[in-house]
């Protein structure tokens, strides 16, 4: 991704407000449950498609799982996938996504989002449904900002600069979304056996990306126009 274009779409200040395209930037790490063994490593992005034709439109979200289906998952696999967004998930989306993990128990998701996509109503609920369907919700700090910088970003070997207002934003936003998910108890239980040994990334400790990834699933190039699915 282009640095201009990751800061420009990423930056989770109020200037942002009348940009409604939403980035995705993408991990999906595959595991064999037997062994508890990694199996390879996904990276990408997404973002809206645009078209004339609303039939056509697809937000980046829905395209991801439109892709999901080529990875061809087999019974003993399992898939932690963490998106990093530039806007969480609107309402119509967010009852896609939760629908699609209550349906494939076999697959994590970790939202890690910029900003929130607030100003369409039913938002609350939207990620009230996701966190219900086991989804982990989480603002972007200058962590997670300066990882998709590293990992998705052509940086050109610069390093991240954070804006002034980063770390005042991504506070506040935190402080809202902890607020929704806080609104009444999780509905979601995971059944026994769902989460292998090996669990979840802590998000503090982003690994640096390896040189090379396991000769299943190669690291795609990264290009504006690349969609490795």
């Amino acid at each position: 991704m282009d640095h201009r274009v990751f800061i420009y779409n990423f930056k989770n200040d109020h200037s942002v407000r009348r940009r409604h395209t939403t980035y995705l930037c993408y991990e999906v790490q595959l595991f064999d449950v037997r062994f508890g063994a990694p199996l390879g490593m996904i990276r990408g992005f997404l973002h809206n498609q645009h078209h004339p034709d609303p039939q056509q439109r697809c937000h980046a979200e829905l395209c991801f799982l439109k892709r999901m289906s080529s990875l061809r998952l087999y019974p003993g696999q399992w898939c932690q996938v963490t998106w990093f967004l530039s806007w969480s998930p609107c309402p119509k989306c967010a009852s896609k996504v939760s629908a699609f993990l209550r349906s494939n128990s076999h697959v994590s998701l970790r939202i890690f989002a910029a900003r929130l996509h607030a100003y369409q109503e039913g938002y609350e609920e939207g990620l009230l449904s996701l966190r219900d369907a086991g989804a982990h919700l989480s603002i972007m700090t200058s962590k997670e900002f300066e990882y998709c910088w590293r990992v998705f970003v052509d940086n050109h070997s610069w390093p991240f600069r954070p804006w002034d207002t980063l770390e005042k934003s991504s506070q506040a936003l935190s402080e809202r979304l902890q607020s929704i998910l806080q609104n009444r108890i999780s509905l979601f239980h995971p059944p026994i056996g769902y989460l292998p040994s090996f669990g979840f990334f802590s998000p503090g400790r982003f690994p640096c990306p390896p040189q090379r990834t396991s000769f299943c699933f190669p690291a795609p190039p990264m290009g504006p126009q690349h969609h490795p699915f």
